[in-house]
């Protein structure tokens, strides 16, 4: 059995129409978000082997926040990869995670995360699926188990374990 996290950035910063997409950070909402999807994590776990994080700024910083407040050091690969990958790419990326990793988080992107999660995670938490299904906002965080041993089998038929918003995390 695997687990798989996939959080979304948190609310980033579009202040500067110069900036590059790649190179937008959080914005306030989202520097208070991150920490709270993290308290969240560290309630009810599980706790990430491996993170694969996307190299925009507003992910690396949203992992940067989480980490912090977890008070974790998992092993962490940034991947330019998982920046405008689509659900398959992520897919595809995931597929290459190290077996003996038993838990892998993905920090990444819309629709990327979103298209993911809904192909994957066909069973589960009702009331947490029609969540997933309606909005995936910044900062949104899916737990997903998966019956496999190896991440190269992930695929459909995965439980959607949970499925947490800032809005959400608190209650």
């Amino acid at each position: 059995m695997k687990t798989l996290i996939l959080l979304r950035h948190a609310k980033s910063d579009w202040e500067d129409p110069e900036l590059a997409d790649h190179d937008r950070p959080l914005a306030a909402r989202g520097r208070d978000a991150a920490p709270r999807m993290s308290a969240w994590l560290k309630a009810h776990g599980p706790m990430p082997d491996l993170v694969l994080c996307s190299t925009a700024t507003r992910a690396r910083q949203t992992l940067a926040l989480v980490l912090e407040a977890l008070g974790a050091e998992p092993e962490t690969r940034f991947d330019r990869g998982l920046y405008l990958a689509g659900g398959a790419g992520v897919l595809a990326r995931l597929r290459q995670a190290p077996d003996a990793a038993a838990t892998v988080m993905v920090v990444g992107h819309n629709p990327d995360l979103e298209q993911l999660s809904r192909r994957l995670a066909t069973t589960g938490d009702r009331a947490a699926l029609d969540r997933l299904a309606e909005k995936y906002p910044t900062a949104g965080l899916a737990v997903i188990e998966l019956p496999v041993e190896r991440w190269a089998e992930a695929g459909p038929g995965s439980r959607l374990i949970a499925f947490e918003t800032p809005k959400t995390a608190g209650r």
